[in-house]
């Protein structure tokens, strides 16, 4: 092949999912970060592995014509959050739609309709949710985001997916940590108490929560930081502290103490009001979950005679958005904390034909099922790493009309759409849409329809 240092003059004939771009050079694959389709760069190989490699851009020959300068941040080729914001937002969401496509067709061997890829109305300020760890750095405390493939911490003054306000809110919390001196934590050494801040907004509803992740309880040296932050943000509705006393990548611990306000903060999703907790989930971009919950509403086709199972429910929000049109909705979650939202928000919007329960996703519904309980339509919206065996068994076994799966990983949605497809079910519509624009994530919504539900 060649050595690590070469120099090599290519073309990037193509972007793969994690957004690095893709030469040949010698008839080997090179993946090298930060190009676009259409660029000619001078590669300098830095990692050789058995039948591809990695390099980086030593010279920019000729730009493609999808190439941008920069879009609105001067810390993006540190932190490596955002892969794509190098390229113009129409070019990203090609690349985008193709991993959705190759995904289904290389992985799931697949031929689905492919619905146009959703796009975002809004590519920057759109995230209603961010984890900022802390560190120490010429005798400071900082915060950012976390260098690729690392705990090194990017300290940045002010990051363009998230709201404005939570950079003025973590400013704050760092001059109170300095001013006051308080201890930073080292995960190297498993030492110092402040951890993460970690902040949660509501889209419409414009309520925050502060959440102050510690080692131990520090409470007595946080109540008056969460003064502060009252007095100068009358947005703020909830300062919690979350203990956290392990040596782990997990960034919530078990244990919460409300130091100011609520508990919880409010929002509306499709039209319901739905309560946030600390733990429990909530799409990260509201108003691109409305969009794919829609197009999720479209393909199920509801009756107003059929019974949807929402298996990974999280806070129920999908499962209550289609209450309305349907008989019974029954929603299952494995995080207890999510559970009990998701009751309150039945509750809260009267919603009376919802049920949840809490456990494994596989192993209640298939009690559920052993009781008589036959859904009509049955939602997936697993984790990264898919639907567990277990859960696919069940929902083969319960043999519903439809299944409707929203994904945030194209390739564990195709490959269990093949299981579902090799198991009587037709891979109907498929359709992308971006949830985190300048990020490498995309999310897909897909149908799967029984194959003899004509003939039945």
């Amino acid at each position: 092949m060649f050595e690590k240092n070469q120099v090599f003059t290519a073309e990037i004939i193509d972007i793969t999912s994690e957004g690095n771009g893709v030469c040949r050079i010698n008839d080997v694959a090179v993946f090298v970060p930060q190009t676009a389709v259409g660029d000619v760069v001078e590669v300098k190989i830095v990692k050789v592995l058995s039948h591809y490699a990695y390099g980086i851009v030593n010279k920019l020959v000729l730009p493609s014509p999808d190439r941008l300068d920069n879009r609105f941040c001067k810390a993006y080729k540190k932190c490596g959050g955002c892969v794509f914001r190098h390229i113009s937002y129409e070019a990203e969401c090609k690349v985008k739609d193709n991993i959705v496509k190759e995904a289904f067709r290389r992985i799931g061997g697949l031929d689905p309709e492919f619905d146009d890829f959703i796009c975002a109305d809004n590519t920057e300020r759109y995230r209603n949710k961010a984890q900022y760890p802390l560190a120490v750095q010429d005798g400071k405390a900082v915060c950012g985001f976390y260098a690729p493939r690392s705990h090194r911490v990017i300290p940045i003054d002010d990051c363009p997916l998230q709201p404005e306000i939570f950079s003025e809110i973590v400013k704050c919390c760092l001059d109170f940590i300095n001013e006051k001196k308080l201890s930073v934590y080292d995960e190297k050494t498993h030492t110092g108490i402040l951890r993460h801040i970690y902040l949660r907004k509501g889209t419409y509803s414009n309520q925050i929560m502060v959440c102050l992740v510690v080692r131990k309880d520090f409470s007595r040296q946080l109540y008056p930081l969460a003064h502060v932050l009252h007095h100068k943000f009358s947005e703020i509705f909830s300062v919690i502290m979350n203990i956290n006393p392990d040596k782990t990548n997990v960034i919530l611990g078990d244990k919460w103490i409300s130091l100011y306000g609520c508990e919880e903060i409010s929002d509306t999703m499709c039209g319901n009001e739905i309560i946030i907790s600390p733990p429990s989930f909530y799409q990260v971009n509201t108003v691109q979950a409305e969009k794919i919950y829609a197009k999720a509403l479209e393909y199920a086709n509801l009756e107003p005679t059929d019974t949807i199972v929402d298996l990974y429910c999280g806070a129920g929000t999908i499962g209550l958005s289609m209450a309305d049109k349907v008989l019974s909705v029954i929603g299952i979650e494995i995080v207890p904390e999510a559970v009990y939202d998701a009751k309150r928000n039945a509750k809260i919007n009267e919603i009376y034909n919802a049920e949840f329960y809490c456990g494994d996703a596989g192993e209640v519904f298939e009690n559920l099922r052993q009781k008589g309980c036959t859904p009509d339509i049955i939602l997936l919206d697993p984790p990264r790493k898919g639907c567990s065996e277990q859960t696919l068994d069940t929902v083969i076994s319960a043999n519903p009309k439809k299944i409707v799966m929203i994904s945030c990983n194209p390739s564990t949605a195709a490959r269990d759409a093949k299981t579902l497809s090799e198991n009587g079910y037709t891979a109907e519509k498929v359709c992308g849409c971006d949830f985190f624009p300048a990020t490498r994530h995309v999310e897909v919504v897909l149908l799967l329809s029984r194959q003899n539900n004509e003939n039945e």
